[in-house]
């Protein structure tokens, strides 16, 4: 039902999303090592979505009758210079993450896989609101500048922050 192309494509991408995770999963981390609770909040829900991002390319996979290949995950940077730095990475990440999903549109319609397009057309979408929040964040930053009490309710406003469906 689904080409090897695209097959091998969505493996990959879910691999991508696994990195995304691990990647949030990491900068939590740090934001954690930094005292940042909230930012820390922030960036573990960031995490969490991704990981289920990477399950909605697995489950599609499944479900088109294509067969699931997980690969190792590449391990993440782990330190930052400030704050701003990490949403900046993160910023610059979402932005490659939008160049696979459109890569995948291409080869969706190249390959002629009218369900699969249709499939990554949510993927598009959420792109621009992922790319929108993260730039939303950043001039937030620049706004308040890096005094520790701009800071703090900076860090408080984003630790406000849930996965749907999820009480953490």
């Amino acid at each position: 039902m689904i080409s090897e192309r695209m097959a091998k494509e969505l493996n990959k991408q879910i691999n991508a999303e696994m990195f995304s995770s691990y990647l949030y999963l990491s900068m939590s981390a740090f934001f954690e090592k930094e005292g940042y609770k909230g930012f820390a909040a922030w960036m573990r829900a960031q995490a969490q979505e991704e990981y289920e991002h990477a399950l909605k390319f697995y489950d599609y996979l499944i479900d088109v009758g294509g067969v699931v290949e997980l690969e190792a995950i590449e391990k993440p940077k782990n330190t930052w210079e400030s704050p701003l730095a990490v949403f900046e990475a993160a910023k610059e990440h979402e932005l490659h993450v939008t160049n696979l999903i459109n890569n995948l549109v291409a080869v969706s319609i190249e390959e002629k896989d009218y369900a699969t397009n249709i499939f990554l057309q949510w993927f598009v979408t959420e792109q621009i609101e992922e790319v929108a929040t993260v730039s939303e964040i950043i001039d937030k930053f620049k706004m308040i500048g890096e005094r520790n009490e701009s800071l703090y309710f900076l860090d408080k406003e984003l630790g406000e922050r849930k996965v749907a469906g999820s009480e953490n």
